[in-house]
Formats: C-alpha cells, structure tokens, sequence
C-alpha cells in the first residue's frame, strides 16, 4: 500500500467509525424521580395536550356540592350523604357493566330491560316459588351474564352490530320481564330478605365505618408501595416517598371524613351495605382492568380491534365476555333497584334507567369512542347524577328540571371528551 493510500485510509478511519449508541430516555419516565417539580410540569403538559382525566368531573362534584350546601345547609348532612350513596349503588353496579363495553367503543342498551328480568326471576324464583333467597339471587345474576353473553355472540360471532343486538334485547327482555310478572304486575319484597336488605341495611356500629376507612387507606397505600416496590426492581422511575405520602394522607382524610359524617352527627343511620357492596364492586372490577391480562386485552380491543387480533388477542372472546359482564351487572343492579322500590314490577328498569347508567359512565370520563376509560369513572358519574338529583329534591325542584340539567352535564361531558380527543390529536399523542 503507498504512503497515500495509508495517509487517505489513517484520515478516513476516525470519520467512520461509528460512535456508542446512548440509550434514549423519554422525559416523562423521570417525571417522579424528579419529585413534585416534575408532576407538575407533567401535569400542565397533560392539560395542554388534552388528557384531562377525571378534573372535570372531580371539579364538577365540587362545584355541586358547594352550590348545593350553601342553598340547603342539609345538603351535606348524614342522611343526606347516606341516600346519594344508597341510591348510587344499584344504577353505579350497571355502569361499571357499560363502562366494560365502552372500552370496547361499543353500547349496551339492554340494561333497564336486564335489569327488570333479573328481579323478576329474582322474585318469582324466591317469592312465588319459596326457593332459597341467596339462590334465587344468584341464578337472577346468572340469568344477566347468559343473556349478556347471547348478545356478544350475535355481536361477535354474528356480526350484528352491537347498538342493533341490544335495541333488540332492551324490546324483547322487557316482554320477558312482563310475562314472568304474571297477572299481578308486581311481586313485593318480603321483610328480612336478602334483596331488602340489600339497601336496607346498615352497619350502625361506628366501628363499621371507621373500620372500612381504615381499611381503604391501608389497601390503597399499600398498592401504592407495592407499585413503587414493582418499578424500582424493574430499573425504571418510582413514586418518591413523598408523593405516596401526600397521595394516603388525601385519601385517608376523605375517607374519615365520610365515615366522621356518617356516624357521628344526630339521627345518623350509620354505613349503608349498599355503599360497600358498590365500591366492593368498583375495586375488583378496577382490578381486573388494570391489573390482569384481560383487561389490558379490553384496552387493545378498544382502541383498535384488527391490530389486537394480529397481535395474537381472542378479539371474539373478549367482545362475548365483556357483554357478559355488562349483562351480570345489570341483573345485580336490577335487585338493588327492587330494594329501593319495594318489589319487582313489569316496569322496573324503564324510564330513565338506561340513560342514567349511560350518562354516568360517561360523565364520569370513560369515552365513548373506546380504548380510553376508568371503572371508577362509574363512581364519579354516578356522584354528579345523583348530587344533582339529591341537591335539587332538597330545593322542591320538579323532575322535569331534574332531566334538563342532567342532560346539559351529559351534553358537557360528551364535548369535553371530543375536544380532548382532538386536542390530543393536534398533539400527536392519540
């Protein structure tokens, strides 16, 4: 080799020789380490690229409240704590069953029609029959899940779109309710029973709800270390302590509070069972969304079915169960609104059941174009919903004003998803 061809090769070889990779890092991975300074940057980073979360909604509940308590001191008190969370539970049930099908970017409109036939072969089963009231109530669920699952399968092994499956549910499982009534329209609740004290019952030793708000501050703040625990053994940014410090202090001082209203004050009835059976509910249906295989694949399907099913996900499988789901939360519902109303009746789930249900799931800030949601939002929905309701009976307002306002929160709701969506959209983020 010449000495210019040495000298070119000597002069050439530090250009090209190739530099060490350095691993790319996306800043929103050290947002915790960096402690509250970077939560908030992420926070108004969130907010700008649209992703709003539950902040409507948490603002909302606020603002309703503060409104109402200044107008009617009651408001806030025991009793009246105690009926929105009584009267939450049976039609929150079924919104955590549409918030299921949601994520699927689907509609069940068969719910009011599911649940009058869960309680009315709840009570013909028990009542008119004498089989055992805890059986009679758990083929009255099993009657939701099989009638949830007929419709997956016309959905999902069919092809008959949702909307039109359920349309012919929400027809043909009311002529079912109307036919197992009978003659007689209705069938009443017998004292004592399981469906009475479904709404009925409630825990009147104050160590009952001192105890459960113990018990959801322990369980929240031990998944919160459990999480970080998870994070750091994988190498990657964990809650500081701090933070998981602040975030069980917030929830502890919530939860007493409610437990401290509930107990304390004069002619207080105590902690409803149909509040614990609702966020009993709440936790294990969040669990298996957030926290299971399943409900990962929920996500996948919901945000984009063809690409779940090259990704190797049963998408039929997951549309069959999840309208199963939606089916046996229905008919559980259904028995918490025979306990409110005194009976089972041809009736039951009509009116502005369905829309309810709906409005709740997505006030609550589950959107209605699927793959982006929270079970709680079931919860928070169904807050606003009966907050209004609760605020606006203390103020002798008519029902027809009721329906108004619920319906402009509904309305709200559905655009602040839309412009989220399309500012998330412009920001490249969906």
């Amino acid at each position: 080799m010449s000495d210019l061809t040495k000298k070119t090769a000597e002069t050439a070889e530090p250009e090209t020789a190739e530099a060490p990779a350095v691993p790319a890092v996306d800043p929103r991975l050290l947002v915790r380490e960096r402690g509250f300074a970077g939560y908030l940057e992420e926070f108004a980073r969130r907010l700008r690229g649209g992703e709003l979360g539950s902040l409507p909604v948490v603002v909302g509940l606020i603002v309703i409240a503060v409104v109402f308590q200044l107008k009617n001191s009651s408001f806030l008190s025991a009793d009246s704590l105690a009926n929105i969370g009584v009267y939450t539970s049976g039609l929150g049930i079924m919104a955590v069953g549409i918030v299921f099908v949601l994520l699927l970017g689907e509609i069940d409109l068969s719910v009011g029609s599911v649940a009058g036939v869960g309680a009315a072969v709840w009570a013909v089963l028990s009542v008119t029959h004498g089989v055992n009231d805890w059986l009679a109530v758990l083929l009255a669920v099993a009657a939701g899940a099989a009638i949830g699952t007929l419709h997956g399968f016309f959905f999902a092994k069919i092809g008959v779109p949702a909307f039109v499956v359920t349309l012919a549910g929400f027809l043909g499982w009311s002529g079912l309710q109307i036919w197992l009534m009978g003659k007689e329209g209705s069938i009443n609740t017998p004292s004592g029973s399981v469906v009475e004290n479904l709404t009925g019952y409630y825990f009147e030793d104050k160590a009952a709800a001192y105890g459960l708000a113990l018990v959801a501050v322990l369980a929240y703040a031990g998944s919160l270390l459990w999480e970080a625990r998870r994070r750091r053994a994988a190498a990657l940014p964990s809650r500081p302590a701090s933070e998981i410090a602040l975030r069980t202090g917030v929830v502890a001082v919530l939860a007493f509070a409610v437990a401290y209203v509930l107990n304390e004050p004069d002619g207080a009835r105590g902690l409803p069972l149909a509040l614990v059976l609702f966020l009993a509910v709440l936790v294990l249906a969040d669990f298996v969304v957030r926290r299971t295989s399943y409900g990962r694949q929920i996500f996948a399907v919901g945000g984009n079915a063809e690409a779940a099913r090259r990704a190797g996900i049963n998408v039929n499988r997951i549309r069959v169960t999840v309208f199963a789901v939606s089916g046996m939360l229905a008919a559980f519902g259904g028995l918490f609104i025979a306990s409110l109303s005194g009976g089972a009746t041809k009736n039951l789930g009509a009116g502005n059941t369905l829309m309810n249900v709906i409005a709740a799931a997505v006030i609550g800030g589950t959107s209605l174009f699927g793959g982006r949601g929270k079970i709680w939002s079931a919860l928070l929905g169904m807050l606003v919903i009966q907050s209004i309701q609760q605020g606006l009976n203390l103020l002798g307002m008519a029902s027809e004003i009721q329906y108004m306002i619920t319906g402009a929160v509904l309305l709200a709701a559905v655009v602040i998803d839309s412009l989220s969506r399309r500012t998330q959209k412009t920001a490249g983020r969906t």
